[in-house]
């Protein structure tokens, strides 16, 4: 997990973004993904943050219902966390890659294109005939 987190730390968002020209809906679910990302990251820091120890020595001398207490740190002391099966999770990042993949093989195609006709564009003005000859 650590190396995950560290993996994630380099990512340099803004890069990604410029260096391979994302525009439209490609750029606007990257958008999406690192706000969501940064999201967690926070949430993530806030909660490791909190203190995780409970003092039921405090509430002993608080409360006069020492039986409540000790039923209360039995339970605390008996929870075990949920485990989840992130395969959902895991299957919609894959969507999302590969509607990403496919959206980016779509602009590529357009760029492609693009620079076809803007190199024909150029060589059709390389091989004009100099103005001083149209007049």
């Amino acid at each position: 997990m650590a190396v995950g987190r560290s993996a994630a730390l380099k990512v340099d968002w803004a890069k990604i973004s410029t260096s391979l020209g994302l525009k439209g809906q490609t750029a606007t679910s990257l958008q999406a993904f690192k706000k969501r990302n940064d999201d967690a990251r926070r949430k993530l820091q806030l909660l490791s943050e909190q203190a995780q120890e409970v003092d039921f020595r405090h509430y002993r001398s608080v409360l006069q219902n020492q039986s409540v207490v000790d039923e209360i740190e039995t339970h605390f002391k008996s929870f075990k966390p949920a485990t989840y099966d992130v395969g959902r999770q895991i299957k919609a990042i894959e969507a999302f890659e590969g509607q990403a993949v496919r959206n980016a093989e779509v602009t590529k195609g357009k760029v492609d294109e693009e620079l076809r006709d803007l190199e024909k564009t150029l060589r059709n003005i390389e091989t004009a005939r100099p103005f001083e000859d149209l007049t």
